[in-house]
């Protein structure tokens, strides 16, 4: 744990931080950056609980903006996904995972770009496609963190406000990470060293949060959503690098 490895952690902290805060996806760049420096599992593992922290000044910051119909359609399939995540935890490849992910967020992003409007007319979210896309979201995000391009077919054609986008992402993987620490206690990713670290890193995070709120708050409405779509796209992109690479047979 040397001054690369602490301004590595610091900066993906705040990464997870901001993306708690309301700024669109970059809170899933905070593994792929750990990754830099050390194991992708161990990373996972090191910034959970720094996940769940940041949750709790999400959850204060936008206790008053949030879909209570999203929420209530989403989490119990997202708890379904977890557990299936958790049982087939030695038999699924993360590289099958995360190709996939990357696959729907990439095809959902494209689509939105080519009609030229990530803003739709508000619609009533409707409950089987977001029981299915609440597990997709659950899975995905205890396989490999990468919860947020399913989530975000689901949500993004709702048409809501940018704040209440935000804080309803916020509540919904506040949750999802709190349920996912008893599989990740079991399997062993979350000992005492890499709790103390993520102690540490829970104060930049928490810091990070409101900075994020802040942004959201003066970020021009369409330019979030845009915002949001140009981040799914590029993260999918890499999804797909990453998990096509994983797939390959090694030289």
């Amino acid at each position: 744990m040397d001054g690369a490895f602490w301004t590595v952690a610091v900066a993906a902290a705040m990464l997870v931080g901001m993306g708690k805060g309301g700024v669109p996806v970059v809170g899933m760049l905070a593994v792929p950056l750990m990754a830099l420096v050390m194991s992708p599992v161990t990373a996972a593992g090191l910034l959970l609980p720094v996940y769940v922290v940041s949750d709790l000044f999400g959850l204060y910051a936008y206790r008053h903006a949030f879909d209570r119909r999203v929420l209530a359609i989403m989490l119990p399939g997202a708890v379904v996904g977890i557990w299936i995540g958790w049982r087939t935890a030695a038999a699924v490849p993360e590289t099958m995972v995360t190709l996939l992910v990357g696959v729907i967020g990439l095809a959902f992003a494209l689509n939105l770009l080519i009609r030229r409007s990530a803003v739709t007319t508000p619609r009533r979210p409707e409950v089987v496609p977001g029981v299915f896309w609440g597990a997709v979201t659950g899975f995905t995000s205890f396989v490999s963190h990468a919860g947020a391009p399913p989530y975000q077919v689901y949500t993004l054609p709702l048409g809501m406000s940018r704040t209440v986008f935000a804080g309803t992402s916020t509540i919904a993987f506040a949750v999802i990470n709190a349920v996912k620490l008893v599989p990740y206690y079991a399997l062993g990713q979350l000992s005492p060293g890499n709790l103390k670290v993520a102690a540490l890193l829970a104060i930049p995070a928490a810091l990070a949060v409101f900075v994020g709120v802040a942004l959201v708050n003066r970020m021009p409405e369409r330019l979030f959503f845009r915002l949001v779509t140009w981040a799914l796209l590029l993260i999918s992109i890499r999804l797909v690098w990453s998990g096509g690479a994983g797939l390959l047979p090694p030289p």
